[in-house]
């Protein structure tokens, strides 16, 4: 059987996703407050799944920006740019080139790879952020004076001339180049390590994750799959932020505690004082942890929740959840000793105030006697 021949792209576009760890925690009510009438927004909803197949532990915002013109392969592009807002303190500038015209693949392909390497190095994506930072900043809890940031790209079809299910496609194409952005042939096992994290549900859409970008077929024009992939990227980034403050904080940590060791500290509370600081940051970074880890549930669509789960597993986003887990237990440990050095502390010195009381009384009876 011999494959179909390599079909042309006659609508797609290609996603760029940069994400940025801006501050603490947002408040995206005081957001919507503060956005109304400057400039559209509004709350994500996913258009392929009914409300209770998805939830959002706080859904975040969405608020088109003024989206800067992109050259390409020599011929100039339409574009449109986004900002997403999470309640966790991240906010992804988004910027879409869409295909100009109908291109047979191998110039799709290139147009893709171009396409992403342009917007890239634009001077859009400070700029832009800086500028919607400083309209929402009374709605952000402890701004982060040096932000983290992650890149994503989304390479999407959707419509091919001629029409191809995802099977044929893959027949007809090698997919691997477009998200490798390798020209050289790859290994056997680097190939299969590319197109590991595959997905499809209709015989006519597929989804493939890589580490630095995703190959989507679509043919509807909802953009859920980009959406759940945008808030897998957000709680990485969140995530690897709390785990470099972790990894901070734990010499800090056992700092304070061997500071607190000896009498003078027993004697001034110290112990009390510090344990309490730990245990005030555990709190802190559990907290926001949790909001990061339930900032999308998929609950029904089987579909987008494979695609959810595969970027979860692909980014790691659990091991960076088990590594600030383990760190936080260290400091729970550490706190929890120094709390019970206090405890006993306080014991001793009760005991000790009791014996001289009981002491104090023996003299007094004693004296007494003596002078009667």
């Amino acid at each position: 059987m011999t494959s179909p021949p390599p079909p042309s792209v006659r609508r797609g576009h290609v996603e760029v996703l940069r994400i940025f760890d801006v501050a603490d925690d947002i408040d995206l009510r005081r957001v919507e407050e503060l956005l109304a009438g400057r400039q559209n927004y509004a709350r994500i909803r996913l258009a392929r799944v009914a409300p209770k197949a998805i939830a959002f532990g706080d859904p975040p915002i969405v608020t088109d920006l003024l989206a800067p013109a992109v050259e390409v392969l020599g011929v100039r592009c339409d574009t449109r740019a986004t900002a997403r807002i999470h309640s966790f303190g991240v906010v992804s500038v988004s910027l879409e080139v869409r295909l100009p015209r109908v291109m047979p693949w191998a110039e799709w392909e290139a147009f893709a790879r171009e396409a992403e390497r342009e917007a890239v190095a634009l001077p859009f994506w400070r700029g832009h952020l800086q500028g919607l930072l400083d309209a929402m900043r009374p709605a952000m809890h402890d701004p982060s004076p040096v932000r983290l940031e992650e890149d994503y790209a989304i390479v999407t079809v959707r419509e091919l001339d001629p029409p191809l299910s995802a099977a044929e496609l893959q027949e007809a194409v090698d997919l691997v180049p477009l998200l490798a952005h390798e020209r050289r042939p790859l290994s056997a096992a680097a190939r299969a390590e590319v197109l590991r994290h595959a997905h499809g549900y209709y015989l006519d859409d597929l989804v493939i994750l890589t580490w630095d970008r995703a190959f989507v077929l679509e043919p509807s024009d909802d953009d859920d799959i980009a959406d759940v992939l945008e808030v897998a990227n957000a709680q990485l980034l969140e995530l690897r932020v709390y785990d470099a403050l972790m990894d901070a904080e734990l010499p800090r940590t056992y700092q304070a505690a061997a500071a607190v060791q000896g009498r003078r500290a027993r004697l001034s509370g110290q112990y009390s004082r510090t344990a309490h600081q730990m245990r005030a940051l555990v709190a802190e970074v559990t907290e926001i942890t949790e909001k990061v880890d339930n900032a999308l549930k998929v609950t029904e669509d089987v579909y987008l929740a494979r695609v959810y789960s595969s970027a979860l597993e692909l980014f790691r986003v659990r091991f960076w959840a088990a590594s600030i887990d383990h760190k936080l237990g260290l400091i729970r440990d550490t706190y929890t000793a120094l709390y019970d050095e206090a405890v006993a502390t306080r014991a001793e010195w009760l005991e000790a105030a009791i014996v001289l009381l009981i002491v104090l009384e023996l003299v007094i009876a004693f004296a007494g006697e003596l002078l009667r």
